[in-house]
């Protein structure tokens, strides 16, 4: 800035703030400037698409990380960098938490529950924890660009898969195409509103000249005859017998819409939804060859500093430091670690049992979050019949089948012989009730509701491999389900930590069951660390 140009008289929002900043860069750090600047409502920390740019040095300093899920090796990651010691203690025997793949070999053993080993065909798999990232998470996409993590589009929605649903009035137990759900409510609502333009009942809301505007869109969104302004379908919605070579198809046959008030008895308008909450898209993209890549390019990073197998016993600080006792699960030795700050990344409804020396309040805190009983079951089909018969590449089948909610299929691996796909994805107490069966039994489960829908199902079956993420012994729970209640009661106390203890994870976010709520998550606690130390 020309120093001509600044008054002497400049306001507060002006050169005094920035000049405020500036000295408060320079005294504090970044931490101490985005906490100004958070407290102006200037904001700049919900910007997070990178990681804080933290300045000064915390050599000669050791952090403690408990849990290397992703918020956990995001945080060592980001500390190693500005010179910190880190040790993770982790009590499984690889890295990752949630961030999982079932493939060939991959084993898994609910609490009360059977050893499974998965076996699925080499190059098949399930993402059976997260396993989609959506275009708004860029603090996730920043990690696979820096890690050269290769990324392919997850179809998440599919107008040619099928709807399907027992309570659909006139379509009940019938599956519908997604896309004739849709053309036809468009074209028969288009067609109402067209009417109620032309019988002048909106007069008083709209103009002659916004009338006649709005008419021309309905007749383009609504496919309506140009004199009429009906709806006589669309081509969209597909054929009745498709078009081709010659005079046998060549025109081929269009198909007959689905009547209005049978479309509204049955209530699938419903398929509307499915991608219009944020953060879902039609498009999402997903780790080629499965989402634990995203764990392996960190672990790759921080391995050296994981100590496995190691599970949590105790937690106890004092103004000088924090001591962790941990037993290895492989010798049952019990040992003792220290260092000058601990940031507990191990989720709550695993921290909670964990004997620690927190305050009654924080404690309070750390039990009042219930956790999502989540479930999901990948079955390997011999052939691709989805693609092969019904000609669905990617996206998910919708139903209202007790149990199952979503059918999705793979968006990989197109035209290949056999494929996995998703055979449910349930929550709550369909979950609970599922988690009870063995899996075999939860396969013939999933399989008897497929069958409905698709009637290749059985005979392609071939391997599964399920979760009931509740059942999960260092997670006990799918994600962390806030509500208004118990974020007023307890998300406050938990993002600020207590004494030299931080916490960290999807849990202290608003971005609960994603793994970017775990990234940022971590860059916003590290901050508080960092500040803590330099201070």
């Amino acid at each position: 800035m020309d120093s001509k140009t600044v008054k002497p008289y400049k306001s507060f929002t002006s050169f005094t703030r920035r000049d405020f900043l500036y000295r408060a860069a320079a005294v504090g750090g970044t931490g101490l400037l985005l906490n100004t600047m958070n407290a102006w409502g200037m904001g700049i920390a919900s910007t997070a698409s990178a990681p804080p740019a933290l300045s000064g040095s915390g050599k000669g300093k050791k952090v403690l990380i408990l849990g290397a899920g992703l918020a956990g090796m995001t945080a060592a990651y980001e500390l190693e960098k500005l010179g910190y010691k880190v040790q993770i203690l982790e009590a499984r025997s690889f890295a990752g938490g949630r961030c999982q793949t079932a493939r060939k070999g991959f084993s898994l053993t609910e609490l009360g529950g059977e050893k499974q080993t998965c076996a699925f065909d080499e190059g098949h798999y399930i993402n059976h924890g997260p396993w989609r990232i959506p275009l708004h998470h860029q603090s996730t996409l920043h990690y696979t660009r820096l890690f050269e993590v290769p990324l392919e589009v997850m179809i998440n929605e599919n107008d040619h898969a099928y709807v399907y649903s027992e309570n659909a009035g006139p379509f009940a137990g019938k599956r519908v195409r997604i896309k004739e759900v849709k053309a036809d409510m468009r074209g028969h609502v288009s067609e109402l509103l067209a009417k109620s333009v032309k019988n002048h009942s909106l007069d008083q809301e709209l103009t002659a000249d916004d009338q006649r505007l709005l008419l021309d869109y309905l007749q383009r969104e609504g496919a309506l005859t140009a004199g009429d302004l009906q709806y006589k379908g669309r081509s969209g919605r597909g054929y009745a017998v498709n078009p081709g070579a010659g005079l046998s198809p060549g025109p081929g046959t269009p198909s007959d819409p689905l009547g209005f008030k049978d479309l509204l008895a049955s209530k699938l308008g419903n398929v509307y939804s499915a991608v219009h909450d944020f953060p879902m898209q039609a498009t999402m993209f997903q780790p080629v060859g499965g989402m634990d890549a995203i764990a392996k390019a960190f672990e790759k990073r921080v391995g050296k500093n994981i100590r496995y197998k190691a599970e949590v016993q105790t937690i106890r600080q004092n103004d000088k430091g924090v001591t962790v006792t941990y037993k290895d699960t492989g010798t049952n030795k019990v040992s003792s670690i220290g260092a000058d700050y601990c940031l507990c990344a191990i989720p709550l409804s695993v921290l909670r049992q964990i004997d620690t020396d927190f305050s009654d309040k924080f404690k309070k805190a750390v039990a009042t979050v219930a956790y999502a009983p989540v479930g999901k079951i990948g079955l390997q089909m011999k052939r691709r019949f989805w693609e092969e018969d019904d000609h669905i590449y990617g996206g998910h089948i919708m139903t209202d089948l007790q149990g199952i909610n979503t059918i999705s299929v793979p968006s990989y691996g197109f035209q290949k012989k056999k494929g996995v796909l998703l055979g449910y994805y349930q929550y709550q107490t369909q979950a609970i009730e599922i988690s009870a069966l063995s899996p075999k039994e939860r396969a013939e489960f999933a399989l008897a509701a497929g069958q409905k829908i698709f009637p290749q199902y059985t005979e392609n079956f071939e391997t599964s491999f399920s979760v009931a993420w509740h059942r999960v012994q260092y997670n006990l729970g799918g994600w962390a389900e806030w509500t208004e209640k118990t974020r007023a009661a307890a998300y406050p106390t938990l993002v600020e930590g207590e004494g030299r203890i931080l916490l960290a994870g999807e849990h202290l976010s608003y971005l609960t069951g994603w793994q970017a709520g775990a990234i940022e998550s971590a860059w916003q606690q590290i901050t508080k660390i960092h500040e803590r130390a330099s201070a």
